[in-house]
C-alpha cells in the first residue's frame, strides 16, 4: 500500500489495490453485485472502483467514484457497496469513500462492460 507521503505532488491519492490478499477476489465479486441503476453493468466493471485496500486485520477500505458528480444515487451507492462487502467471510470492517479525482471516463470500463454496452 502507498502512503500519502509517497504520492507525487498533485497526483490523486489512490493506492494500489491489495490484490495479493486472500480476501481480494471475494471482495471484487461482492463489488460486482452492485449496479449503477442507470447503466446495466456492475460498478466494478464500469471502472468506478479505484482502490481496494485490505489490511492484515481484514479491514477493507474502498475508494470509488461515480459516473458524474450529479449522480442521483451518490449518497446511496457507498452504502450499497458496504452492504455487499460486509457479509464476505473474513471481512472485519468496510469503509467506502468517494473521490472525484481522477474523473471517471468510459476508458475505465472493463472489456466485459464495453461488450455489454455495445461499445466493442
Amino acid at each position: 500500500m502507498t502512503d500519502a507521503s509517497q504520492q507525487l505532488e498533485g497526483a490523486p491519492l489512490i493506492a494500489p489495490s491489495s490484490t495479493d490478499h486472500a480476501l481480494y477476489d471475494s471482495v471484487v465479486e461482492a463489488c460486482r453485485t452492485v449496479y449503477d441503476p442507470e447503466i446495466p453493468v456492475n460498478i466494478y466493471d464500469l471502472g468506478l472502483v479505484y482502490t481496494i485496500e485490505i489490511s492484515d486485520q481484514n479491514d477493507v477500505r474502498l475508494i470509488m467514484t461515480l459516473t458524474a458528480p450529479g449522480c442521483p444515487v451518490a449518497g446511496e451507492m457507498p452504502g450499497w457497496l458496504q452492504e455487499a462487502i460486509e457479509p464476505v467471510a473474513g471481512v472485519k470492517t468496510v469503509d467506502v469513500e468517494i473521490t472525484w479525482e481522477p474523473p471517471w471516463g468510459m476508458d475505465m470500463m472493463s472489456d466485459e462492460a464495453r461488450l455489454e454496452l455495445g461499445f466493442m
